[in-house]
């Protein structure tokens, strides 16, 4: 198992699709230092009056802005990683003749299958870590982050936690798809999870248009979180961050501050149970990836 991880990370250290995300990663954190330090300047140069609340809270605003910007956009690039590494790792194989040299060799199915996961996972882990650290390191030179360590990891790991959850589905989309029409799929799985996670962000805002509209927008944003569980996740990143839920009291949401702060999904997180829910459905794909490797005729 552990030459299959090992050969999964070469392999990834070879692809293209580990560049285009580098590449990706590079701009983006090009233009998250340049938005960082828009906003954030804006605290430096009206100055800060230790005495009056209402600045005290505007700092704190921009930093939260500011890091959930970094973390709206830094999740697509996580996820681009995640599934176009693993997209096409059965069928793809299979098609070159590279599953038909290495299966009658004397390795179990399961342990090659999880060898692939566990190189998928950890390198995504991994770049997870530096992009997390890259985007609080930007945000904390040009407005104030949290610096409690146990929200710290505890929101890393939220932020990571749609690696394994993606890399699960990806691989058991590739049992059954051929590399580009996985890929598609995954995209669209991923895009329907971020509508319905946007679709509810929106619909807090239209209360006006009455308790109707907003039940059924509430209803078809639940279906799709519940398909594609990501987005969910990813709004629990900025809520355990910064303990949003104890602060929801200084934030209006009616105003535009606080309007604003919804559409990034701040103080918008899921329930716990939520949390139970992604897990079982990454395991469950694990699993029903597994057996359908082991089922297929390769």
């Amino acid at each position: 198992m552990s030459i299959i991880l090992r050969m999964t990370w070469k392999e990834l250290l070879r692809k293209r699709v580990l560049l285009l995300t580098l590449i990706m990663t590079a701009a983006f954190l090009v233009a998250f230092w340049f938005i960082a330090s828009s906003i954030g300047g804006e605290v430096g140069l009206s100055g800060l009056n230790d005495a009056d609340n209402s600045q005290l809270l505007g700092r704190f605003s921009r930093g939260l802005f500011i890091v959930s910007l970094g973390f709206f956009f830094g999740s697509f690039v996580l996820a681009f990683l995640s599934i176009f590494s693993s997209s096409s790792v059965i069928s793809g194989e299979a098609e070159l003749g590279v599953m038909q040299a290495l299966m009658p060799r004397p390795l179990a199915r399961w342990r090659w299958y999880a060898g692939r996961w566990l190189g998928y996972v950890s390198f995504g882990l991994l770049f997870a870590l530096l992009l997390y650290s890259a985007i609080l390191i930007i945000a904390g030179i040009h407005a104030a982050v949290p610096r409690e360590w146990s929200s710290l990891i505890i929101s890393y790991l939220l932020f990571a936690a749609v690696v394994p959850l993606l890399v699960s589905v990806s691989m058991l989309g590739s049992g059954y798809l051929s590399a580009v029409g996985n890929g598609v799929l995954m995209t669209m799985l991923y895009g329907g999870g971020w509508l319905g996670g946007m679709i509810d962000k929106v619909s807090s805002q239209l209360g006006s248009f009455g308790a109707t509209i907003g039940d059924s927008l509430a209803t078809i944003s639940g279906l799709l979180s519940l398909v594609m569980p990501a987005d969910g996740l990813q709004r629990f990143v900025m809520d355990r961050l910064y303990n949003f839920s104890s602060l929801q009291e200084f934030f209006d949401p009616n105003t535009y501050a606080g309007g604003l702060f919804s559409i990034f999904g701040i103080g918008m997180a899921p329930p716990r149970a939520f949390l139970w829910y992604a897990l079982c459905y990454t395991l469950a794909a694990l699993l029903l990836g597994l057996w359908r490797f082991q089922k297929k005729d390769l």
